[in-house]
């Protein structure tokens, strides 16, 4: 199985999104996808390596060079996923941070060994960090998973 969508109702207003399900190697191709984009610029909106990468483009990016196709958007991303302890993570799960006030606003990708992937913000490059550090210990609201 690679991909297989189950529709969920949406709120009143809210675009509907499609529940996602991958497979644990694709997920693992598709963060390994991601960690080649390192070093990649931020652009707000981006979703390719050419032009760069906002956080949810190099999730959409990642995952569509193995032929799943996502949500583009954060909330939208977080709304086809299923949430998964971090106990349990495993490489290409998402990992959502709350910044600048605004609740799962931010994305990244589990790349294994306590590291993420991820396009920070305006100025800096795609980069990994470690999932333990103070800052983002701090700011993580939710793990989840395709």
């Amino acid at each position: 199985m690679i991909c297989v969508s189950i529709g969920l109702a949406g709120c009143a207003g809210a675009p509907r999104v499609e529940r996602v399900e991958v497979a644990a190697d694709a997920a693992q191709r598709a963060a390994e996808q991601a960690a080649k984009m390192v070093g990649r610029p931020y652009r707000f909106g981006g979703s390719n390596p050419s032009s760069g990468f906002d956080c949810s483009g190099l999730v959409y990016f990642s995952y569509r060079q193995v032929g799943i196709r996502l949500p583009r958007r954060t909330e939208d991303q977080l709304r086809a996923s299923s949430p998964v302890a971090l106990s349990e993570l495993r490489h290409g799960d998402l990992l959502f941070f709350d910044q600048e006030g605004k609740k799962s606003s931010h994305v990244g990708i589990y790349l294994g060994g306590g590291r993420f992937v991820h396009a920070p913000s305006s100025g800096k490059y795609v980069r990994t960090d470690e999932l333990r550090s103070s800052y983002w210990r701090r700011h993580l609201s939710e793990a989840r998973r395709f």
